[in-house]
């Protein structure tokens, strides 16, 4: 059976990077690990471990790279929540950015709302009473 491990996204500072999925998302650091000879760092941060079924992120930087262009391919990470809105006041009360207020989507019922880490990467917020169930 296959598994969704990990979304691989580059980080212009990876210390505050790492804060903010950690602090203000409240996820752990798995691991960490460095590579000198090609002089980039990874950083794991999720939820729970790959081993346990969770999918993680793959935080990299690449050593004096401090921000990149994220294009217009990119739409954003899913977290499922259990109340998005109490969510999204612990990130604002954290230093967290909130861009979109919880509620639901426009001409649905799906309750969403966004957050944007400090490298610009959306984050979609889903109540999870109805993550598994299509937008609208």
């Amino acid at each position: 059976m296959s598994q969704l491990l990990h979304t691989m996204i580059r980080v212009g500072d990876l210390d505050r990077s790492i804060a903010f999925y950690t602090d203000i998302m409240g996820m752990k650091l798995l691991r960490k690990s460095e590579n000198t000879e090609y002089k980039y760092t990874l950083a794991f941060v999720g939820f729970g471990e790959e081993t346990t079924g969770q999918a993680v992120i793959e935080l990299t930087y690449n050593w004096g790279v401090d921000s990149y262009d994220l294009g217009n391919g990119f739409g954003h990470l899913a977290i499922g929540e259990e109340d998005i809105y109490a969510r999204c006041d612990a990130i604002t009360a954290a230093g967290g950015k909130v861009t979109r207020a919880p509620g639901p989507v426009a001409g649905g019922t799906t309750e969403i709302a966004f957050v944007e880490d400090p490298d610009g990467y959306k984050i979609e917020l889903i109540q999870k009473k109805s993550a598994t169930a299509a937008l609208g």
